[in-house]
């Protein structure tokens, strides 16, 4: 994967992601053999919405190859509170850092700062737009579990503006997938999305229940109904909690069906599924250290 910056799935083919997977898996096996192999870069982290996950792995795996991180911080302890724009906001901090990673509430701001910047851009959520390197941990964790060859998968909650289905839905073009999209009706997936699919020759069927094709899926990757998305409290609230699923729901599942979610979750996974061997979705979570060292060395390589 020769790339400036990774800003969406869509830019990804499957050779490139084949390469991300296959590092990523050498890393798991070995992470010592990649300690020191960029003991002298910096990352920089624009974090301009909340974050654990994307945040913390990619601290970690920064620190993993030997290098340190540079954290903007919050909004408000930041010079984004004075009025500062996204632009010169990168600009300034390209300057401390060999790589960056932005994560900004706006659809399309990660493409426009990489227009601005030198140094690779990682775009770690644009609002409702796309989440490349969580779609990278995601195929990471369903090649571990299921494989690629003849998948059928169910992406369930909200489509609409769940950035890491926007992301997946993509990427799963590349790879011998069927793909069921379970959604309330208000949150099916976008009409742009949904025409990208298609002109991708993307199997894809679309339902408003799980259960008519639950016994098929060998992965059901689960997403949370996101309140702070949704320009409408009241439009929220009509479909909160619609979407849950509990030990009852996987009775006609697969045995060894694998259930993910991006997290957080709320409360659209019971907590007694964790304990079954359909939870993957903390292994999920652990999986982003070493596909995000496989995606730094990848892309710092570039920069020596």
């Amino acid at each position: 994967m020769r790339q400036d910056h990774i800003i969406s799935a869509k830019q990804l083919s499957r050779a490139d992601i084949e390469e991300v997977l296959d590092r990523a898996a050498d890393i798991a096996a070995d992470p010592g053999a990649f300690a020191d192999r960029h003991d002298d870069a910096l990352l920089g982290l624009l974090f301009f919405e909340p974050s654990t996950r994307t945040k913390m792995s990619f601290t970690a795996a920064m620190k993993r190859l030997g290098g340190d991180v540079v954290d903007m911080g919050t909004v408000e302890s930041s010079s984004v509170k004075k009025g500062e724009s996204l632009a010169d906001t990168v600009r300034v901090v390209e300057g401390y850092a060999d790589a960056l990673v932005l994560r900004h509430p706006s659809e399309g701001s990660a493409k426009m700062a990489s227009d601005y910047v030198d140094v690779p851009l990682i775009n770690a959520g644009d609002g409702a737009g796309q989440h490349p390197t969580q779609t990278l941990l995601d195929l990471y964790t369903i090649r571990e579990n299921a494989g690629f060859d003849d998948l059928t998968i169910g992406i369930m909650g909200d489509l609409k503006y769940g950035r890491t289905v926007h992301s997946l839905a993509h990427a799963l073009t590349e790879f011998d997938a069927r793909q069921h999209f379970v959604s309330p009706e208000s949150l099916q997936l976008p009409r742009s999305v949904r025409y990208d699919l298609h002109e991708a020759g993307a199997d894809v069927r679309e339902h408003t229940s799980l259960e008519p094709v639950l016994s098929e899926l060998d992965v059901l990757y689960v997403t949370r109904i996101q309140a702070e998305r949704f320009p409408d409290e009241s439009e929220y609230r009509e479909v909160a909690g619609e979407y849950q699923i509990d030990a009852g729901t996987l009775a006609d599942a697969k045995d060894d069906l694998t259930v993910m979610h991006p997290l957080p979750r709320v409360d659209e996974i019971d907590h007694e599924i964790d304990a079954t061997e359909h939870a993957k979705y903390f292994q999920q979570a652990h999986n982003g250290v070493p596909v995000r060292m496989a995606i730094l060395d990848m892309v710092l390589e570039g920069e020596r």
